[in-house]
Formats: C-alpha cells, sequence, structure tokens
C-alpha cells in the first residue's frame, strides 16, 4: 500500500500562510480523489478540501476563499496552500486519498497519512 507522508505544518500567527505537502510513495493515487481533511482538538475530522482525477477541485467549510488545493502527479505530491490563516485553522491536517477516480460529496476516505499539525495564533 502506497504510503502518504504530510509535511509543512507549523505555527504561524493570524494572517500568515502555510503550504502543506503531501508525498506518496508511487503513483497509486494519482488517478484517485485526493484530499485534505483536518482535526481540531475536541472535534471529528472534517473534510477541507479534494480534488479528483481530473483536478476538479471542491472546498468545504472556512477554507473557501483562502485554501487552494493542488496536486503534481509527475512528482506523486498533493499540497494545499493556506493563506490569510485563523486561530480556528489551528488542527492536525491530513493528506487522504479515496478509491474512487471521481470524489464523494461525503463520507471518509480510505487511506490516511499520519497528520502535520498547524497552530495558528492571535
Amino acid at each position: 500500500q502506497s504510503q502518504l507522508v504530510e509535511s509543512g505544518g507549523g505555527s504561524v500567527q493570524a494572517g500568515g500562510s502555510l503550504r502543506l505537502s503531501c508525498a506518496a510513495s508511487d503513483n497509486t493515487y494519482s488517478t484517485k480523489c485526493m484530499g485534505w481533511f483536518r482535526r481540531a482538538p475536541g472535534q471529528e475530522r472534517d473534510r477541507v478540501a479534494t480534488i479528483d482525477r481530473d483536478g476538479k477541485t471542491t472546498y468545504s467549510g472556512s477554507g473557501k476563499g483562502r485554501f487552494t488545493i493542488s496536486k503534481d502527479n509527475a512528482k506523486n505530491t498533493l499540497s494545499l496552500q493556506m493563506n490569510s490563516l485563523k486561530p480556528e485553522d489551528t488542527a492536525m491536517y491530513y493528506c487522504a486519498a479515496d478509491i474512487f477516480f471521481w470524489c464523494r460529496p461525503r463520507g471518509d476516505f480510505v487511506y490516511f497519512g499520519q497528520g502535520t499539525q498547524v497552530t495558528v495564533s492571535s
């Protein structure tokens, strides 16, 4: 099974930016829906953004207009550019892959990385 490894998390002040990256160990997920989820302390894991095989993107929640998901199939990487960060964006962020080439509108994905922590201070 191809692994997903996130990087790029850290601590920033409100209004700052971070770029998260996810590296897959091979191209298994290049033809699958991929996405970013996050889990804030004491809350359930929520979907942040998804991108399907053809590059169609969707965004959920408060990240709309501030976050941008992208992928590079040649490098087997997935990214999440996060701008204008807010304290409420503080969470563990997870890279994920599903088993379909299209992105299901709801529900959890099948494969997840270990996560990278993002902390936004006011």
